[in-house]
């Protein structure tokens, strides 16, 4: 695990400090506060926030947020003494300018663009929360169901050619991260950012 990332805005808080592993593309832009782990090959892209201030954020293996998403989670409270932590589990990815706060995103689950999962929302595997959607508190996805609108309701269920395209998705952003990572690099090299 690192601790150190070139423009990237990584803040310890109450002892707490972001863990990011070594093979994670983390983009410049990015500030990452607090109890956050993000697992081996994952990646965050430019200019997201991801704020473990008052609970953790656990992000797996594989998993993409893209740009300008928020990520937050939820200390305790007289309804949740345990607090609502943040997890995200493996091969995810969430859209660009997506909020996710204190839910649980499972394995190879999708958050489309601007969507908004909301504490103990949970979005099983392979289940798709569509663009602009808004899964509100306690909502359960279930495996390979789409859900939309706002609130989001069941829409229907996924069949393998979208499961499909979830799991090519992921494989376009890791290899891409490794793209930018190089790219970024070399812009310091040169003295660009």
């Amino acid at each position: 695990m690192t601790t150190s990332r070139p423009g990237v805005n990584l803040v310890p808080i109450h002892g707490k400090v972001p863990q990011i592993h070594e093979t994670a593309f983390i983009a410049p832009g990015t500030t990452i506060v607090g109890d956050v782990t993000v697992g081996a090959g994952s990646s965050i892209w430019y200019n997201c926030v991801l704020r473990a201030d008052v609970s953790s954020i656990v992000i797996g293996e594989r998993t993409n947020v893209q740009d300008g998403s928020v990520l937050h989670c939820d200390g305790p409270s007289p309804q949740y003494p345990e607090g609502c932590p943040l997890i995200i589990g493996d091969d995810v990815l969430i859209g660009h300018m997506a909020m996710v706060h204190g839910c649980i995103i499972e394995d190879r689950g999708f958050v489309g663009l601007g969507a908004i999962a909301m504490n103990r929302a949970v979005i099983a595997s392979d289940a798709m929360l569509a663009a602009g959607a808004m899964l509100t508190e306690g909502k359960v996805m279930g495996e390979r169901e789409l859900w939309g609108g706002r609130p989001a309701r069941k829409m229907r269920d996924l069949d393998d050619m979208a499961v499909m395209g979830m799991k090519l998705g992921v494989a376009h952003y890791a290899e891409n991260a490794k793209h930018h990572a190089d790219a970024v690099a070399q812009a310091i090299a040169n003295g660009a950012t």
